[in-house]
């Protein structure tokens, strides 16, 4: 039987969302000149709030007014490792080190399944001990260099447990020889937590608060 520990980052491991604090670490260190252009991200971000813009376009978008239209793995790299070692310094929650601990120790093998992107989720997760991470991908030219494109879809809602299946399927982890717990601060992730053998609402907003209730999922607080 495998044991599978399967944790959200954003607010579930962290305590606040990374992604624009990322951007905005990654912009100050490469290029200080974009941070005038973050007042069309918060434009963007309203669009989306009002459904102009899915999830996926805004990060593409931000993305590219931040970091530009292509980024050398190299210079990823350089931002992506200095921002995970801060987030993982100051902004990782103790209960969750608690958790993956624990989870660890019990035998289980922890992955991190995160919409975030995983040029820079992945370095936060090595530094929490866990080697397996599933993450939005992102777009390379013919140079190999970082594109503002995402390749595929967004690691997110219903995505993110298709991802997760398709990585089970390529390390010969059948469905039923795993019992998997899953962890997740976000109602988007309910198709996972639904999915696993035990789901866990994590510092849980409002909605799936009230979806964990219905469900019988266990409540944890890590704040």
């Amino acid at each position: 039987m495998h044991c599978l520990a399967i944790y959200d980052m954003d607010k579930t491991i962290t305590a606040a969302p990374t992604w624009t604090r990322f951007l905005v670490a990654a912009a100050k260190a490469r290029a200080p000149w974009r941070l005038a252009l973050f007042p069309a991200v918060a434009v963007a971000g309203i669009g989306y709030l009002l459904k102009q813009v899915d999830r996926a376009g805004l990060k593409q978008f931000s993305q590219r007014l931040l970091l530009g239209g292509a980024v050398t793995p190299e210079e990823m790299a350089k931002v992506a490792e200095a921002f995970a070692e801060h987030e993982v310094t100051h902004g990782v929650l103790h209960g969750a080190r608690e958790r993956i601990a624990a989870d660890r120790a019990g035998g289980y093998r922890i992955v991190m399944a995160t919409a975030s992107h995983g040029y820079y989720a992945a370095a936060i997760a090595r530094r929490l001990g866990i080697e397996d991470v599933i993450a939005t991908e992102a777009k390379r030219d013919g140079q190999g260099r970082i594109l503002s494109l995402i390749e595929g879809d967004n690691c997110y809602g219903p995505v993110k447990l298709h991802r997760i299946e398709s990585w089970m399927a390529g390390q010969a982890i059948p469905r039923g020889s795993a019992h998997v717990r899953a962890y997740s601060d976000h109602v988007s992730d309910a198709p996972m937590l639904d999915w696993a053998d035990e789901g866990y609402a994590v510092n849980a907003h409002g909605p799936l608060r009230r979806l964990a209730a219905d469900k019988g999922w266990p409540i944890l607080d890590w704040r």
